[in-house]
């Protein structure tokens, strides 16, 4: 039988590129990762008996009480880790490089012989393997972790500001999981104004290049007058318009200042 669900605080990390590495490399990264979150943990005020973690192999999901405040977690925990993988950094070649990606949710969760369950831990390991938090890590080159919190912890902690939190420095990134589910997470980047690679609210959408070899048409001579300078407009007929080289039968406008061959 297992145990009652309880609320927790949920986080879980995932070391980026893990699976890549030499299995010797492996280990001593996953031993400085248990490093770097202990000392964050212990720098942050928050004590072992608040917390309770479960191996992932190329991360660890930890269930925090409810006791301690999300404040510390979005606050002083990640910014301790942060400083913590800073200083691993400093003597670490590129092999053994550590960057973590971070979720941290909230919610129902229960314990049972083998582990961990519940719909909240689910949704936290979905946002810690959501590919624009991976895109966000990977822009971000000189950063040592990047955090998606959900909706949730976004609306009840990020958003009033508290005092070590700047909400100014999350971007909304809503994505779609394999399920067909959207879940909405916000993304920053320590160190980074806005996370990179994410559009920042207000910015126009993307629009795809032209295909190869399209053309833009207009009606036959539809001619458009003079141009500011006052150059005459020359409509000609063309399929494809390479530099001043015109062959084809559609419609398009040129603007020419010299001479146009056929």
């Amino acid at each position: 039988m297992g145990e009652e669900a309880t609320h927790h605080w949920i986080v879980v990390l995932d070391v980026e590129n893990f699976s890549s590495r030499r299995d010797p490399v492996q280990r001593r990264v996953r031993a400085a990762m248990y490093r770097a979150l202990a000392e964050a943990l212990r720098r942050a005020g928050i004590t072992d008996a608040d917390t309770v973690s479960e191996d992932r192999g190329d991360g660890v999901l930890m269930l925090v009480a409810p006791s301690v405040s999300p404040r510390v977690l979005a606050g002083p925990f990640v910014r301790e880790l942060d400083e913590a993988l800073g200083e691993y950094a400093q003597e670490a070649n590129a092999d053994h490089a550590l960057r973590l990606r971070v979720a941290l949710h909230q919610g129902l969760a229960a314990r049972d012989a083998h582990g961990w369950s519940g719909d909240a831990v689910n949704t936290a390991c979905r946002l810690v393997d959501a590919q624009p938090l991976r895109d966000v890590l990977a822009e971000a080159l000189s950063a040592r972790l990047v955090l998606a919190v959900s909706d949730e912890v976004h609306r009840g902690v990020v958003r009033h500001g508290h005092r070590g939190i700047d909400p100014a420095a999350y971007l909304r990134c809503d994505f779609t999981t394999k399920h067909g589910e959207t879940i909405t997470s916000w993304i920053t980047v320590p160190g980074y104004p806005a996370p990179p690679g994410l559009p920042a609210p207000g910015d126009p959408a993307p629009t795809a290049p032209p295909a190869p070899g399209a053309t833009s048409a207009v009606p036959a001579g539809n001619d458009t007058g003079p141009d500011a300078a006052g150059r005459p407009s020359v409509a000609l007929h063309a399929q494809t318009v390479q530099g001043d080289q015109v062959a084809g039968d559609k419609h398009v406008t040129v603007h020419n200042t010299g001479s146009v061959r056929p």
